[in-house]
């Protein structure tokens, strides 16, 4: 199907928040939009992996959340422990009174994506590949519309122009909108985990099936260790790969400055000493480390990426195109911002994509009470809609940024030998055993898990 030259809406990005803001469109009656994305071929990456009990319902209202969850494993139970014991078990079964979903989704992005793709394209609606937006200007017919280009030299025009192209976004940049650290030079900055790797592995060794979901602190760095479903699995063969007969493993580990950049790609050996140096030790593959007296090893890795923490937000998630000139009021059309167009932070509680989804599906029902408004009110007042849209997401925003960099000045404490001069107790020792006193109050627990599942902040 080739591109329109109109539309009233145009959302570029069809990663899984570009497919969700396209089902929410449809949920709510709306079908004149168009979605592209710059690359070929989409769910390129298993990156985000837990799907949490707020955004399973925001999906179940716009009727996908059954379908992610049928792909998924349901994690009723997961820790923080330190290298050699349990520290802290969020109470996950407390939310039971608040959701139909009292778990968290351990889930692939890749699958996530899958599904929304094909629920979409069952309905009828065909993402265009590969376009990417080179340009945006307003129309010069009518100012209410923008003008983009991509860059094959392809024009498409429309009222409503919706970034969700990630944190690089091409629309927010040439919209003029800013992006930064909303808490640059504050106290949350972390030097442990300021460099990280994500890797998806098979293990070979004693119950390697049976490893759980868990976190492991340590002086100099955070291990992350997530079974996956065996769904993954078959969606891999399904994709042209050798079958995969073990389970896989999500590995996630912190890098100290000091060891130096994190090579592109991290190898099978260089993902093994940072799982012997860091990760629980029924993990290591040293024998006498090991409590099972027996090695347990990376057999093979599938996916292995490096990446920086840090946060940014935009200035707003909603705008208009202004004409380009300094004096001239900002009359265009109108850019909305979703995902991490508008918001990124740190993978730290998996709260990434599941804003990012939220963003999408709540973005349907104000994007078609606008069009509504639009046509009988005045349009300043019809766009307080948007404005008010922007003002909910941009909180939501601040809010999961504020609790990921709590998150990671815990996990990431910059270690000192001795807390006070006084007292021969290292900073990480004291952490833990705060961690271990206060994990034991039920409240904690049931707070924990409450955070993390994002019900407080849908």
């Amino acid at each position: 199907m080739s591109l329109p030259d109109t539309t009233t809406i145009l959302i570029v990005g069809a990663g899984p928040t570009g497919l969700a803001a396209s089902l929410s469109l449809l949920h709510h009656g709306f079908r004149d939009f168009v979605i592209v994305d710059a690359v070929l071929q989409g769910e390129n990456t298993s990156r985000a992996i837990v799907v949490h009990a707020a955004t399973l319902e925001a999906l179940d209202t716009i009727g996908c959340g059954d379908d992610i969850v049928a792909q998924g494993s349901k994690a009723t139970g997961f820790f923080i422990r330190s290298r050699s014991h349990e520290l802290v078990q969020p109470d996950i079964g407390s939310l039971k009174p608040y959701t139909r979903h009292p778990y968290a989704l351990v889930v692939p992005q890749n699958i996530t994506e899958h599904v929304l793709g094909t629920k979409l394209a069952s309905l009828g609606v065909t993402v265009h590949r590969p376009y990417k937006v080179v340009g945006l200007k307003r129309n010069e017919q009518n100012s209410l519309f923008s003008d983009v280009t991509f860059d094959d030299g392809k024009v498409i025009t429309a009222k409503y122009v919706v970034g969700a192209d990630g944190a690089r976004s091409v629309v927010r940049t040439i919209a003029g909108i800013g992006f930064s650290d909303p808490k640059s030079g504050s106290n949350h900055e972390v030097t442990n985990l300021s460099q990280m790797i994500l890797a998806d592995v098979t293990l070979q060794g004693a119950d390697v099936e049976h490893f759980p979901f868990g976190g492991t602190m340590s002086s100099d760095s955070f291990f992350l260790c997530v079974p996956l479903p065996f769904s993954f699995n078959e969606y891999l063969a399904a994709d042209g790969q050798a079958a995969v007969p073990d389970r896989l493993y999500r590995i996630g580990c912190g890098v100290p400055l000091e060891d130096g950049e994190i090579p592109h790609a991290p190898s099978k050996e260089y993902l093994q000493k940072l799982v012997d140096r860091f990760g629980p030790h029924y993990l290591s593959s040293d024998p006498s480390t090991n409590p099972n007296h027996k090695p347990t090893c990376i057999n093979e890795v599938f996916w292995s990426t490096r990446f920086r923490n840090h946060s940014a937000i935009a200035d707003t998630a909603f705008t208009r195109l202004g004409s380009g000139e300094p004096s001239a009021p900002a009359e265009g059309g109108a850019i909305i911002l979703i995902g991490d167009a508008a918001h990124i932070h740190s993978p730290a509680g998996g709260q990434g994509m599941n804003l990012g989804l939220r963003d999408a599906v709540f973005l349907g029902e104000a994007l078609t009470k606008h069009i509504k408004a639009a046509e009988s009110t005045p349009l300043a007042e019809a766009d307080s809609i948007l404005s008010e849209f922007a003002a909910i997401r941009h909180a939501r925003a601040l809010e999961v940024i504020g609790f990921t960099k709590t998150l990671l000045s815990v996990a990431g404490m910059k270690y000192r030998e001795r807390l006070f001069g006084w007292l021969p107790i290292s900073s990480a020792k004291a952490r833990d055993w705060v961690i271990w006193l206060v994990g034991r109050i039920p409240f904690v627990q049931r707070k924990m898990a409450w955070e993390l599942s994002g019900l407080g902040r849908p």
